[in-house]
């Protein structure tokens, strides 16, 4: 009777052991150290568990083969010692294989729900495309916070090793903190980002470090500034105003890819500067004066890069019919455009299928031109009240044009004419869809024989909408990346975009490396409980 009971017990005191050599690895993992009773453990659980298990195998070896009295362990007693191998192996390759990809393997899993631990889209692909090796040296005094190793490690780890990152404590390393010339204090909180012979300094002692700033304080170590001129003067929408119709927010996202904006009255300057990279006229109210007019034809002929935004015609009612003066506001600016094979039309663009809200007037798209620099990752990007744009039939050779934008419907949009709100296609005077509300343009230039070189070929992108890089709709869609993207390619910078990321307001939970180890424990050894149950029902089953 005592024999059977003690029997009964084995698996449970097998079970018991292993727990004890388990607790005791886990211990000594915890704290990094062997002491004596982590150690105790070890060696009395690792050792009762092998006398126990063997004791298991011999004893249902004898059961089963008792009449053969000189087989020291049957085929069944085996077969269970191989059971038992089985999971001790796979538990412990467990362990290995799961202590590899987490400390070594690049594959990441963010399970967060607003993806807080994994860089944006527009992050990782500007950082894999970086051509330059870039150094991140973080001043930080004290315990690094959590975030922010990982948000270094990421950035070295998404730019395929061009990206080296080091925090160190200038209280600690005031030497090596000294080679950067900075005053050393208590509250030292600074990345400096070096690349070449550049330098860029990014203070976040009173906020943490985000993604999106230090981004862009790499891209301004890396590339080269560009300059960007806003026409002003004719009621254009302005960089410095912050309503609604205002271009405050897409001036920023260009001083975000290192792209400086400023204002350029030609009444006054009467001519364009020679820093401008990019000239943008964006919505005029009223027409440009010839003097102008000649500046601008002046600065395309010999290579410069344009942004025409046209605004819509103005509607109304049959009642109230359009003045002269109204007819006038919002030019088509074709004194400049007609040069180069473009025709902007006094319509509207409507689309009855794609459209935003219940505005017909408000085309929402994803028809573009496939061009990498241009549309390519683009989602819908919509417009208000858009214009259609004709090609002349009489073209210069040297000059190339081809549509970015048009309307997503073939049969449902068009461009009205009537400009009473009466929206019936007339296929006498509509153009039918899909209608080209976007074209881009490239002016090749001949070599001047009393220079050695020629002017840069002239790129000149039009659209026939403003609003959709307005305050109140750039950041809908994929409105500020095409914006961005225009810009861009007309400064000829090869660099990919950086949008602002969503503001993400997330509650962080730093642990000391201590805390971090005991939570790897508890993870790891649910498994292992899983296994000993499984080990007991098993040991059990067979029992009976």
């Amino acid at each position: 009777m005592n024999n059977v009971k003690s029997n009964s017990l084995l698996p449970y005191l097998c079970g018991f052991a292993f727990l004890s050599l388990i607790l005791g690895l886990s211990m000594c993992f915890i704290e990094q150290q062997l002491n004596y009773f982590s150690g105790g453990l070890v060696i009395g659980g690792g050792a009762l568990f092998l006398i126990l298990a063997y004791v298991m195998v011999r004893r249902d070896s004898l059961q089963t083969q008792s009449a053969q009295a000189n087989t020291f362990i049957s085929p069944r007693g085996w077969k269970t010692l191989a059971m038992v191998s089985c999971i001790l192996v796979g538990s412990l390759g467990f362990i290995a294989v799961s202590h590899y990809l987490a400390s070594s393997s690049s594959i990441r899993w963010d399970v967060t729900q607003d993806k807080q631990h994994t860089l944006s889209d527009s992050t990782i692909s500007f950082v894999s495309s970086l051509s330059k090796e870039v150094k991140l040296t973080t001043f930080y005094v004290g315990t690094p916070p959590t975030y922010l190793q990982d948000l270094l490690q990421e950035f070295a780890r998404n730019s395929a090793g061009l990206i080296t990152a080091e925090i160190i404590d200038p209280l600690e390393r005031i030497a090596y903190a000294a080679k950067f010339g900075n005053a050393i204090n208590g509250d030292e909180r600074k990345v400096i980002v070096q690349s070449g012979g550049s330098r860029k300094d990014l203070d976040f002692t009173f906020n943490p470090l985000s993604e999106q700033s230090l981004t862009n304080t790499i891209a301004s170590a890396i590339r080269t500034p560009r300059k960007v001129y806003f026409l002003a003067g004719h009621g254009e929408y302005s960089i410095s105003s912050e309503e609604y119709a205002g271009l405050s927010t897409f001036k920023q996202l260009l001083a975000d890819n290192n792209i400086l904006s400023d204002t350029l009255m030609l009444g006054i300057s009467q001519s364009i500067p020679e820093d401008c990279d990019v000239l943008i006229i964006a919505g005029p109210k009223t027409e440009l004066t010839a003097e102008e007019d000649t500046l601008i034809d002046n600065y395309l002929q010999q290579g410069g890069d344009a942004l025409f935004l046209i605004e819509h015609t103005l509607v109304s009612t049959p009642e109230q019919p359009l003045s002269q003066a109204q007819l006038k506001q919002n030019p088509s600016l074709n004194t400049l455009l007609n040069q180069w094979g473009l025709d902007v039309q006094s319509d509207i663009v409507v689309d009855l299928t794609n459209h935003v809200g219940d505005d017909v007037g408000s085309p929402a798209t994803k028809n573009y031109q496939p061009h990498e620099a241009l549309t390519q990752g683009l989602d819908y990007t919509f417009y208000v009240r858009p214009r259609s744009i004709r090609l002349l039939e009489n073209r210069a050779p040297n000059i190339k044009q081809a549509v970015i934008v048009s309307t997503a419907s073939s049969t449902n949009s068009w461009a009205e004419t009537n400009r009473n709100l009466d929206i019936q296609f007339d296929p006498n005077i509509d153009t039918p869809g899909p209608v080209p509300i976007s074209y881009v343009v490239l002016g090749e230039h001949a070599a001047n024989s009393k220079q050695d070189d020629k002017p840069s070929d002239t790129r000149l992108i039009v659209f026939t909408d403003a609003d959709f890089l307005s305050n109140v709709y750039i950041n809908q869609y994929s409105n500020a990346k095409l914006g961005l993207n225009l810009v861009n390619w007309l400064a000829e910078l090869d660099a990919k975009t950086l949008l602002t990321p969503k503001k993400i307001e997330v509650e962080r939970l730093d642990l000391t490396s201590k805390q971090k180890r005991q939570v790897i424990v508890i993870l790891f050894l649910i498994p292992f409980f899983i296994a000993l149950a499984g080990l007991g029902v098993w040991f059990k089953g067979r029992r009976c």
